[in-house]
């Protein structure tokens, strides 16, 4: 509209005709013309109408400073004309001197009241600045001027309700009712309007007329229903819903509505049935419908008594939305909450296989990889993690991983090493690679650079019990550094003091430092492992039951550990001699 005006203008002014602004009709109606407070053009000396050109070219051309110095000579050449009070204090609202712009646009509008574009700034100049009883008063007047411009009520209505005049609000929307008949966003104003003011009735009366305009839009039905739900009134909102299912029986919505209501009204059974019809329902959309479960369910609640209906709606949700990943996504992520990795493993592959950008998927996949033992698959899979991926460090930790399972350990170091260097601001991270990294240089026999990465990996996070537990037992295995093994060992203890594996360490320590009967007490705690001890325990004990002289019950454990297959190198000359050996 502004930029209509300025290119007219200019175009008024260049033809030197002898009429303004203030001649322009108003939006819906020709304007009258009336003798005009400002000048004659014609008694204007062509120099100034130039000066008046100049100043609009200079706007125009985005030299503002230069076209206020214009204007500004104009305005004290000829102090009646309104046109360049109007066209300055526009130029200096842009520039947020609005406080001058205020003065020059209520000059304006003083010199020329019936020009409505004058007005129209003015009110907008006064709502920028809250001055609202002001621009209320100019759109009284405009509106009354113009009462067949329905922009204007819905204007002035704006600002009954920005002055909380609210009474005035509806009795404006009342009479856009009247011009133009019932309209939603209307109604639903008044509604708006009439909750607020605590006056339920006739919020509902609102609704109803509403209704009442198309009592076959089942939209309507719809949010009348809702407001009954809102406000206490479950039995008229069964009703109406009842009324939305015999009118529109495809409607997608109705049965998440229908759920709703019964889930609200404590009947959880036929709110459940109506969850499972609307899930089934192809025509609502997956989001709706992944939201509407979340919001029906917490997270406890699907892992306790609402497991198996949340099952249910997700289990439907893959089947009616087979090539959407988000839900072969939910059911995966259930189906992982509750432990059944193999089937949440085969849900994520066919979110990726449907969109392979999403990668917290591929993590997911991969740590279902680590936790099924499947190495062989984490390999390759690892592998096509780091190309699409390659700023990410995860894929590079079980790409070691599964290097360092498969017994390729010159390529785990190598995934370890590249990978940490990728990770930003999380210590946690990095110590577990350098914790992965010692575990593969020992395997390598490089003890050196294993004490190195053990050591690194606890100066970022001392808190790790399994870096404790490994790096005290590959030092007490060695025999070396026994005291520094020592505290490390005892710090897992009490940072997991159950585990039979940190046990076991702890008492081969002590063994290792000579004190046979404290050796004995804790490898006996490992001994009670539920699965039953492994043999390096069973050698363990064996070795301390000799220590302490009871030769015969040692050999027994030794034949014990043999029997489980693995052992000790010496393990089977303990046996064959019935003596110890190291």
């Amino acid at each position: 509209m502004k930029k209509f005006i300025t290119v007219l203008l200019l175009v008024i002014l260049v033809c030197q005709q002898s009429f303004s602004l203030n001649d322009l009709p108003s939006p819906g109606k020709e304007k009258k013309h009336k003798k005009s407070k400002q000048i004659d053009e014609n008694q204007k000396p062509s120099s100034s109408i130039s000066l008046l050109i100049e100043a609009k070219r200079e706007q125009i051309t985005g030299n503002k400073e230069k076209a206020i110095e214009l204007f500004r000579q104009y305005i004290d050449k000829f102090p009646t004309d309104p046109v360049a009070y109007f066209e300055l204090a526009r130029i200096l609202a842009d520039k947020t001197e609005v406080s001058e712009a205020i003065k020059l646009s209520r000059e304006a509008q003083k010199l020329d009241p019936e020009n409505i574009w004058f007005s129209l700034f003015l009110a907008e100049m006064d709502q920028v600045t809250g001055n609202l009883q002001e621009a209320i008063s100019i759109y009284q007047k405009i509106v009354a001027k113009n009462p067949n411009d329905l922009d204007y009520y819905y204007q002035l209505a704006a600002l009954y309700l920005s002055s909380q005049r609210f009474r005035e609000a509806i009795d404006l929307y009342n009479k856009i009712e009247e011009k133009a008949g019932i309209s939603e966003d209307v109604s639903l104003q008044k509604e708006k309007i009439f909750l607020h003011l605590n006056e339920i009735n006739r919020a509902e009366e609102e609704l109803i007329d509403l209704v009442g305009s198309k009592p076959d839009e089942a939209r309507y039905l719809s949010i009348l229903a809702e407001f009954y739900m809102s406000n206490n009134k479950p039995e008229k909102a069964l009703e109406t819903y009842k009324k939305v299912s015999a009118i529109d029986p495809g409607n997608p919505y109705i049965h998440m509505s229908m759920a709703d209501y019964y889930r609200k009204t404590g009947d959880k059974e036929k709110a459940f049935d109506e969850l499972k019809l609307g899930f089934a329902n192809p025509n609502l959309d997956i989001d709706t419908k992944v939201n509407i479960l979340l919001s029906f369910y917490t997270v406890n609640q699907m892992f306790s008594d609402l497991k198996e209906q949340a099952f249910t709606l997700s289990k439907t949700l893959v089947d009616v939305h087979p090539n959407d990943p988000k839900s072969h996504s939910i059911y995966g992520d259930l189906l992982s909450q509750d432990n059944k990795f193999a089937e949440a493993r085969e849900e994520f592959l066919k979110v990726i296989k449907l969109d392979s950008n999403k990668y917290v998927v591929w993590e997911e996949v991969m740590r279902m990889d680590v936790q099924l033992e499947k190495y062989e698959h984490l390999a390759e899979f690892s592998k096509r993690a780091i190309e699409l991926f390659p700023e990410q460090p995860m894929p590079f930790l079980f790409s070691g991983m599964a290097s360092y399972q498969l017994k390729k350990y010159e390529d785990a170091v190598t995934d370890f090493l590249r990978g940490s260097k990728l990770v930003v601001n999380n210590n946690a991270l990095v110590s577990q690679f350098f914790m992965y990294l010692g575990d593969t240089y020992h395997a390598l026999k490089n003890t050196e650079e294993s004490d190195k990465a053990y050591d690194q990996s606890l100066e970022l996070n001392y808190d790790n019990p399994y870096v404790l537990n490994n790096y005290a037992y590959y030092l007490s295995v060695r025999n070396v550094n026994l005291y520094k093994a020592e505290v490390m060992s005892k710090k897992a203890i009490e940072l997991d003091p159950v585990n039979p594996s940190f046990q076991d360490t702890y008492g081969w320590v002590l063994y290792r430092l000579g004190r046979f009967d404290e050796a004995k007490t804790w490898v006996e705690k490992a001994l009670e492992e539920k699965g039953g001890p492994s043999a390096e325990v069973l050698e363990h004990y064996g070795d301390i039951l000799y220590r302490l002289g009871d030769h015969g019950k040692a050999l027994e454990f030794w034949e014990k550990a043999k029997a489980k297959g693995t052992g000790s190198e010496l393990l089977l000359k303990k046996v064959a001699d019935k003596k110890i050996h190291e």
